[in-house]
């Protein structure tokens, strides 16, 4: 049996994807390996939502081809948004061997027998209806506790800033049965945590002449397969979060009480250049209504500096926003134009670099502020954590996420991963809370 590598990059919608690649190149004649030096097939997923992990992929080809240096017969390989966005250009190196698009991955097996020296092979079309979901992705994780579930592809947002609806297309979601008959085969297999994921669930949506199912009743019936099995999911979309899915996280102890808001920006003026379609007004509102009916939820968010045409009016308004709603924590970035992109077509990058980078600071040093806040309001309370394994800096203690997504550091006491534990918090960081067993 031949093997096959694979890097993943981005988001964790891409580690689902490598997993339902390598499920399809098991089919195929191929096993997993994680040492490059022995595989066959040597691929990279890719993300291109930001330039700098477009760049990194450039330099991981070059290190792809020095790994098969004097090894006859294997291929390079590129998949994901990268592919679909750049098609011939990855060709045109003579460093890969085949380019193949998030809506591809079934002809891998065709473009492997076809792929020759003089040949390479590109798929890169988008489908309207490909959701991968009679495919049982190949789980590549580690601790066997927390398994990601694609519950739809694609999307319709076409925020001004963002490539994904041209990388991955146009949004549709899967059918409900198969993605609860995919809870109940991890759970069956001892994962006590499922993430559903999609690049906004909150318009999850699907109809049939029986039935119409939303994000709100698919998590009631995720949530149902067992009171042992967590779920969590991303990401949100600040104008289609429901009433009816908060309503029902907090009716569900096992829906985990953490959501991930993407706000971009706290000005009014930003969001709509942005093409996000709310406003400030609305996203401290649904705040409000998260936080009246569950008060200790955990949100997250994301944060660009710098858009285009971004006054410091503009910034500080972000900074106010981020002070008022006090995140646990954030994804901060300044603005990097992506090609293809609405704003890179109609709006001039006119925030001078310097000024991208002093307002990203100001942002990343709010958030640190904020974060040790949130965090230092847990010393003293009880938290359920579901242990995940082995503290990465000390072997002697484990690590396990609470409800709310914080991680948890505490000493073993012959718990394994997969154990829940009810522990008290002594103390924190700006990212860690500190605890000991009840």
């Amino acid at each position: 049996m031949k093997k096959a590598y694979i890097e993943t990059y981005g988001c964790q919608m891409n580690v689902n994807d490598s997993e339902v690649i390598f499920s399809i190149l098991k089919e195929a004649g191929y096993s997993r390996t994680e040492e490059i030096s022995e595989a066959d097939l040597i691929m990279a997923n890719t993300c291109s939502v930001r330039d700098n992990a477009e760049q990194r992929i450039w330099g991981r080809i070059e290190a792809f081809n020095q790994a098969r240096k004097g090894r006859r017969g294997v291929l390079v390989g590129i998949a994901g948004c990268m592919a679909e966005r750049l098609k011939d250009k990855l060709l045109e190196t003579g460093k890969v061997d085949l380019v193949v698009g998030p809506d591809a991955y079934r002809s891998l097996p065709r473009l492997l027998e076809a792929v020759s020296p003089d040949s390479p092979q590109i798929d890169v079309l988008l489908s309207r209806d490909e959701t991968y979901s009679d495919i049982k992705p190949l789980r590549t994780d580690r601790n066997g506790v927390s398994a990601f579930i694609s519950i739809m592809r694609g999307c319709n947002n076409v925020c001004s800033y963002c490539v994904v609806p041209y990388t991955r297309g146009a949004e549709r979601s899967r059918e409900p049965g198969s993605i609860v008959r995919e809870a109940c085969d991890v759970f069956s297999r001892g994962y006590r945590e499922v993430t559903l994921l999609g690049q906004n669930v909150d318009s999850y949506l699907w109809k049939n002449e029986r039935e119409t199912v939303n994000f709100a009743e698919l998590l009631r019936r995720v949530a149902s397969v067992s009171p042992l099995l967590r779920v969590r999911f991303a990401t949100s979309h600040p104008k289609d979060i429901s009433d009816e899915v908060i309503e029902t996280m907090a009716a569900h102890e096992n829906i985990c009480k953490h959501i991930h808001l993407p706000v971009q920006s706290g000005s009014t003026r930003m969001l709509e250049k942005m093409r996000r379609r709310y406003s400030r007004e609305w996203y401290l509102e649904r705040i409000s209504k998260i936080r009246s009916l569950i008060p200790d939820c955990g949100i997250t968010t994301d944060v660009i500096a710098g858009f285009c045409s971004e006054t410091e009016q503009d910034h500080l308004d972000t900074l106010s926003l981020m002070e008022e709603v006090g995140f646990d924590w954030a994804f901060m970035f300044a603005y990097s134009e992506r090609p293809g992109t609405l704003a890179a077509k109609q709006y001039p990058d006119d925030v001078p670099p310097e000024v991208k980078n002093r307002r990203l600071n100001e942002i990343i040093a709010l958030q640190g502020r904020k974060s040790l806040e949130r965090y230092r309001s847990w010393v003293g309370k009880r938290v359920r954590v579901l242990v995940e394994g082995p503290s990465k800096r000390n072997p002697d203690e484990l690590c396990g996420r609470a409800s709310n997504n914080m991680m948890c550091v505490f000493p073993s006491a012959g718990q394994k991963p997969g154990d829940y534990v009810e522990l008290i918090v002594n103390d924190c960081t700006s990212a860690t809370l500190i605890c000991s067993a009840v």
